[in-house]
């Protein structure tokens, strides 16, 4: 019992560093990567189709990212979808090849994205805590119903916080390493 609360908490902890590691990604440095774009959706025969799946996206350069849509046909929808996006980005296509040069970040827009960067983590530390909670909830009920000891139960509380310490300890690094990653360029 007291395993399978662990296992869930381990599960569950382990999703919010994932979608922190997801959200971070996103936010743009000043270095071109493919996971700027996968956001961005494209109206494909009447449904947003993701932008993955109609082309293949790549970093040219540190500066630049090229698309190779599959059909050409798309070629001016994709690039309207991209201008549409709220990322500030202005394609130009070559072809059959479309490239996005990335402007170098100003100063002020770092430090808004340290700060963006910064609250998700934020929440993502909350979501942990609230990861913990719920289980030592549950450890408390199974106290209650006197199906374990009071040992077991500070036991399984300490183990529960050692998982929310180290999930936390993760976030922080991955927060720092974005941090410096926005701070470089």
């Amino acid at each position: 019992m007291i395993n399978d609360i662990r296992v869930n908490a381990i599960e569950r902890m382990e999703k919010c560093i994932a979608t922190f590691q997801t959200q971070s990604s996103r936010i743009r440095t000043g270095r071109a990567s493919p996971s700027i774009l996968d956001g961005i959706k494209v109206e494909y025969y009447g449904s947003a189709t993701p932008l993955r799946q109609l082309a293949s996206v790549v970093a040219e350069d540190a500066r630049t990212l090229a698309i190779d849509v599959f059909d050409r046909n798309l070629i001016s929808v994709v690039e309207k979808a991209i201008i549409a996006s709220d990322l500030g980005l202005n394609p130009s296509s070559a072809g059959s090849r479309i490239r996005i040069p990335l402007p170098p970040l100003t100063e002020e827009r770092r430090k808004e994205l340290i700060k963006i960067v910064g609250q998700d983590a934020e929440n993502s530390r909350v979501a942990i805590r609230n990861v913990r909670r719920d289980a030592n909830e549950k450890i408390k009920v199974l106290l209650k119903d006197k199906a374990i000891s009071e040992d077991e139960e500070r036991q399984a509380q300490d183990k529960i916080q050692k998982l929310t310490d180290g999930s936390i300890k993760k976030i922080d690094e991955l927060l720092k390493k974005k941090e410096e990653e926005l701070k470089e360029f």
